[in-house]
């Protein structure tokens, strides 16, 4: 019977170590997911901003027929 006690023991041990090894894997992962999501929403900016307007630009216009 001790011997099934301290097999049980071991194991829940063995365990406890596993998912505290798992916690700090996703406390981990969870801040790299946080920065890469910040880095993906500043490159989407820095696209928006670089692609061109369907507006020309005022001194690319062609003056209106009436000048």
């Amino acid at each position: 019977m001790d011997s099934r006690v301290t097999e049980l023991e071991i194991r829940l041990t063995h365990l406890e170590d596993t998912i505290e090894v798992l916690n700090e894997t996703i406390i981990k992962q969870h801040g790299e997911i946080d920065t890469l999501q910040l880095q993906v929403s500043i490159l989407e900016k820095k696209i928006k901003a670089s692609q061109s307007s369907p507006v020309a630009h005022e001194s690319e216009e062609t003056p209106p027929p009436h000048y």
